[in-house]
């Protein structure tokens, strides 16, 4: 069995003292590399992470999801040994087990980039309004038809070192989701989906961005392109 040293998980961080020692706890038990980046948090998340075994990177005022991921990222990629990357959601929604099944995929020279659907399988598990305009957008993102997506907005993704040195995410809040498809879709990258299981609980829905905001993202995007 790999024991997972040449893999990092970028762990965005705001406001999840209530969780995230849980989360890290859970992670470590596989990857022994984790870094969170704290995004300005108002509460005791810092704290609980210098305590978690994790590293802890901070940022002095919230800049938003994008740019905690691009610091991360950035802090992953100049650690020793450091071949493949994984995009972890902090709020626990996220599961270890599907990394895994990520990274046997890159190993294998499958993909350059593996994404976590929600809806390949079955999407039994995701709040009926929330699956309707996940799908939405999938289908109104020129990018995501042209990679044939079925979930352009997964929080969980896993790349190998060529593509993690060659993103650099502008968008610093949640429209980096969207930018990062429209990267991949400029490229000539193997870009692969597997299905996921998202855990999905009163907390984890609370923290996620609004319905509307994922559509605005998308159109916001595309008018970005035109002008």
């Amino acid at each position: 069995m790999h024991n997972f040293q040449d893999v990092w998980l970028v762990m965005p961080v705001f406001n999840e003292e209530t969780v995230i020692s849980d989360v890290v706890a859970h992670v470590l038990e596989t990857f022994p590399n984790v870094v969170c980046v704290d995004d300005g948090s108002r509460d005791g998340s810092a704290r609980r992470i210098l305590d978690s075994g994790a590293h802890l990177l901070r940022h002095p005022i919230n800049l938003g999801q994008g740019a905690a991921l691009q610091t991360g990222l950035s802090y992953a990629l100049a650690q020793p040994g450091a071949e493949y990357f994984v995009t972890f959601d902090a709020d626990g929604q996220h599961r270890v087990e599907d990394v895994v099944r990520m990274l046997t995929v890159l190993r294998a020279k499958e993909a350059d980039v593996v994404l976590g659907s929600r809806f390949l399988e079955s999407a039994v598990d995701v709040p009926p309004l929330k699956r309707a305009v996940l799908r939405t957008v999938a289908l109104f993102s020129r990018p995501s038809r042209k990679l044939g997506l079925t979930d352009a907005h997964n929080g969980l993704r896993a790349l190998n070192r060529s593509v993690a040195e060659k993103i650099d995410i502008t968008q610093a809040g949640m429209a980096h989701a969207s930018e990062l498809v429209d990267f991949m879709a400029r490229s000539d990258l193997r870009v692969r989906e597997i299905p996921v299981t998202i855990d999905y609980t009163e907390y984890s829905l609370s923290k996620g961005q609004s319905l509307l905001n994922g559509i605005n993202i998308v159109f916001d995007l595309a008018l970005r392109r035109r002008g």
